[in-house]
């Protein structure tokens, strides 16, 4: 690699969040079209139901289109088909076309929940009995199935039948053919009667699967390291790293320096543009652009830990905190709530970043106002937390 091969940081900078949809205006009216447009553009939406604001995957979404109707994504998911559930970052809505991607790691041994697979070998007899199950009654969720209480620990406190039954999504045996309203419970079902039939036989082989997988997280990396490339789709480094040499042999990947990185990166040859940027908008904890923190330290310098299991007293920023986007930096965080009660989003603490001044404010209160009227809430109120939060009032 020469000069020519290395990249400023805020270069970078502009070519990742390009990749993940931004420095365009968001649509005027975001219908159906633009929500499937959206997914199909970054791969995957991370699924999050934590609903002190909105949950996660709708988050994700209206970063990029601003309000839309919720239901939309609904009904490319579980009316049209368009859409499926699946284990590929973590829970994760991906694109019909990623199922045959995803089938090797479903037959095997999933990567990157081997829990799954030692539950299913030391309760294989249970696993069996509940499958079958599926097979005759569903669609049903965990609680329709006769089984043990809750249990508390590494799993998130589920009963023995919600394990089972997320065992058998991640080897590809059930599928989600909806949700229940109250809980947003999932409702499994065989995966033949999820997925439609002529794509759940696809099989691509593994080479292939992995390298179509690099190359599409590569796109919407933009630029990165092996381990941000293997991230995005939660692929072994190794068999990512492996795919990626083949991909620069084919002249489709570019090695490059990134100004401070350590570790070689790698960018599409057509890479999204490094020009400037204009951007202004609410990032869930979940949004690629921040999921995998090392990378979002090294590109942003921002540094986030996700502080809901943190006792209060202990709390940095908050309980649940949005990074806000502006141009190509993250210049503030906020944690939010939306006060269904009083009719208002509520801004518990604003805290601005190092290299921001007060221009912040403002767009960030027209962001605010605008989640606020996506989620039909009235007001925004901010409350005085926060080296932000005056600002943020005088700009209110």
């Amino acid at each position: 690699m020469g000069k020519s091969d290395r990249v400023t940081l805020q270069a970078a900078r502009r070519m990742a969040l390009r990749a993940q949809g931004f420095g365009r205006p968001r649509p005027a009216r975001a219908g159906l079209a633009q929500v499937r447009r959206a997914v199909h553009a970054q791969g995957l939406v991370q699924i999050d139901y934590v609903n002190v604001l909105a949950p996660a995957h709708h988050l994700v979404l209206f970063s990029r289109l601003g309000p839309y109707d919720r239901a939309h994504l609904a009904t490319l998911l579980y009316d049209r088909r368009e859409l499926f559930e699946h284990w590929a970052h973590e829970a994760s809505i991906l694109p019909l076309e990623m199922w045959p991607l995803l089938r090797h790691r479903m037959e095997g041994t999933p990567q990157l929940w081997p829990r799954f697979s030692r539950f299913a070998k030391e309760h294989g007899p249970y696993i069996a009995e509940v499958l079958e199950t599926v097979r005759a009654r569903g669609p049903l969720t965990a609680a329709e199935l006769a089984g043990e209480a809750k249990r508390r620990g590494a799993w998130w406190g589920w009963s023995r039948p919600k394990i089972a039954l997320e065992a058998l999504l991640a080897h590809g045996h059930v599928g989600v053919s909806s949700r229940r309203t109250a809980g947003f419970a999932r409702v499994y079902d065989l995966s033949e009667r999820v997925i439609p039939l002529d794509v759940h036989g696809a099989r691509v082989e593994v080479e292939d699967a992995q390298r179509e997988l690099v190359r599409r997280a590569a796109a919407r990396v933009g630029i990165g390291t092996v381990r941000d490339i293997a991230d995005y789709f939660r692929m072994q480094a190794k068999d990512a790293a492996a795919r990626i040499a083949e991909l620069v042999r084919d002249g489709e990947l570019v090695p490059v320096r990134v100004d401070g990185w350590k570790d070689v990166a790698y960018r599409p040859v057509d890479a999204p543009s490094s020009r400037p940027l204009e951007a202004a908008s609410i990032l869930s904890p979940f949004d690629p652009v921040v999921w995998c923190r090392p990378r979002s330290e090294r590109l942003f310098n921002f540094r986030d830990r996700i502080e809901i299991y943190t006792p209060a007293a202990k709390r940095t920023y908050g309980y649940y905190v949005l990074p806000f986007l502006l141009g190509d930096r993250i210049v503030a965080r906020v944690d939010l709530k939306a006060d269904r009660a009083s009719d208002r989003l509520r801004v518990l603490a604003a805290h601005r970043e190092s290299h921001a001044g007060n221009e912040v404010a403002a767009p960030l209160v027209e962001e605010l106002r605008a989640v606020a009227r996506w989620l039909e809430l009235s007001e925004v109120e901010v409350a005085r937390k926060g080296d932000l939060a005056t600002a943020l009032r005088k700009a209110l």
